[in-house]
């Protein structure tokens, strides 16, 4: 059994996993991730949460495109003309959206970002395809396919391994309404509640919380980023000392804001 989830803590620890290496496609990542666990001496205890960064587990699943192989079509070449992007990139984009919220480019920049739906229901610049720590020059990784069952994968192959029960939260990197900068945000979990509720408890004063509810897989993924580092092949960060309840039913689409409550479309 994991510890009762608590209000606040005191101290928790984050650790880097070194020596993953270069991740292909048909990699077992939990494997390579247990192998860098055991081979840091930093293994797994019940209670542990593991973040692992998307583009290790897109990578292993075979969630690569060459853009070399990708046919733009009409509304791919529109959009590339109008934002001064690569069509076939717009091509891939669009191929995993479900709608363009918003498509411009700032003065001055060198090519502009489409804010597209992804049909996970993720909302993202350029539906979160990115050319950054590709194997190869004119490659776009995409988003896992089904990132709450890789994250199943993952926590029942570690947990299966170390004997312990543990969480996994798949990360992407983010931007936010009416916030600069960047930071990594929860696609997928398995065991990790996507947030934890403090409706109907007490501020302290004494007066009861009625909206609370700390988004606690996105709280995980936003520190996992103090760690981990675009150059550093580091992609996963260990939790250690957290107490949490382990849910059964997470996903990382209960994270998602209901359309007819989303103010920014």
């Amino acid at each position: 059994m994991l510890a009762p989830a608590v209000q606040s803590q005191t101290a928790i620890s984050l650790h880097v996993v070194p020596g993953l290496g270069e991740v292909r496609e048909g990699d077992d990542l939990a494997q390579l991730l247990g192998d860098a666990l055991e081979g840091s001496g930093l293994g797994l205890q019940t209670g542990d949460i593991l973040t692992v960064a998307h583009k290790v587990v897109s990578k292993a699943e075979g969630r690569v495109r060459k853009l070399a192989d990708v046919s733009p079509g009409p509304e791919a070449q529109f959009y590339a003309e109008k934002l001064s992007k690569d069509a076939r990139k717009v091509q891939v984009v669009l191929d995993e959206t479900t709608d363009v919220l918003r498509a411009f480019k700032h003065r001055g920049a060198e090519e502009g970002t489409l804010i597209c739906e992804h049909r996970l229901g993720l909302i993202s610049a350029n539906a979160g395809v990115d050319e950054s720590n590709t194997a190869q020059t004119g490659e776009a990784i995409l988003l896992p396919e089904n990132p709450d069952a890789s994250a199943a994968t993952l926590a029942e192959g570690l947990s299966a391994r170390f004997g312990a029960v543990v969480g996994v939260v798949i990360t992407d990197t983010f931007g936010r309404p009416w916030r600069l900068g960047q930071v990594n945000v929860a696609i997928g979990l398995a065991g990790v509640p996507a947030t934890r509720s403090e409706i109907g408890g007490h501020d302290a004063r004494g007066r009861p919380l009625k909206v609370t509810e700390p988004a606690f897989a996105d709280e995980l993924a936003a520190a996992s980023g103090l760690l981990v580092g675009k150059a550093a092949q580091t992609p996963a960060v260990l939790f250690r000392g957290l107490a949490w309840d382990a849910d059964t039913h997470t996903s990382g689409r209960h994270l998602i804001r209901a359309k007819a409550e989303d103010m920014f479309r």
